[in-house]
């Protein structure tokens, strides 16, 4: 039977998911954004890959039959439900100490990166790298001219996302702890999923 697991505020989580097993997202509070990632539980060296996927889809916002794909070209996950607008991001890498820097905040600050690796950690498990994440309910519309702004997600209270595993993989998600810019409304909070 499957658990609703909390993916805490401001942190990370990583699960084991069976080939046509079902990842079921739930932005709890209607105003955060989860940074999600897939990796082969085989090779880890295989991923969810954004700059693959594109391509392969024709646009930057994925919806309801879109096949995300890994670096080697190959499926990976399929959404399959989307109760939300369907506004997610591709393009942001996932926020590090640097990112944090750069805004101005001085002193650590906690950001999606180390969150992966302290996910992937739990199982036991270290990524080779943190790949650019599928940002889930993350509001980045591209204008006309390229230009790009970083506005609160359009997500619900309770909005879903299912994915469904196209080979065995490690999902990982982080809680994004930005609270800068105003992706999360400014005050990060916890969201939820279950395996199914």
């Amino acid at each position: 039977m499957s658990k609703l697991q909390t993916i805490p505020a401001r942190a990370g989580k990583a699960a084991k998911v069976k080939k046509g097993q079902s990842i079921r997202m739930v932005n709890t509070h209607g105003t955060q954004v989860v940074d999600t990632w897939a990796f082969n539980s085989d090779d880890l060296h295989e991923f969810m890959s954004m700059e693959h996927t594109r391509p392969h889809i024709g646009h930057i916002y994925p919806k309801v039959g879109d096949i995300m794909y890994s670096n080697k070209r190959r499926p990976i996950i399929t959404i399959t439900k989307d109760s939300s607008p369907g506004v997610h991001d591709t393009i942001i890498a996932a926020c590090d100490r640097y990112r944090y820097k750069f805004l101005g905040f001085e002193g650590y600050h906690d950001n999606c990166t180390d969150n992966l690796f302290a996910g992937m950690k739990e199982l036991g498990l270290t990524p080779p790298e943190c790949p650019s994440p599928f940002n889930v309910w993350m509001n980045i519309p591209v204008a006309k001219d390229g230009g790009i702004q970083f506005l609160p997600t359009v997500s619900k209270p309770g909005d879903e996302l299912v994915l469904r595993a196209e080979m065995d993989l490690i999902i990982a998600f982080s809680a994004c702890p930005q609270d800068i810019l105003p992706i999360n409304n400014t005050k990060p909070t916890e969201a939820h999923f279950e395996i199914v």
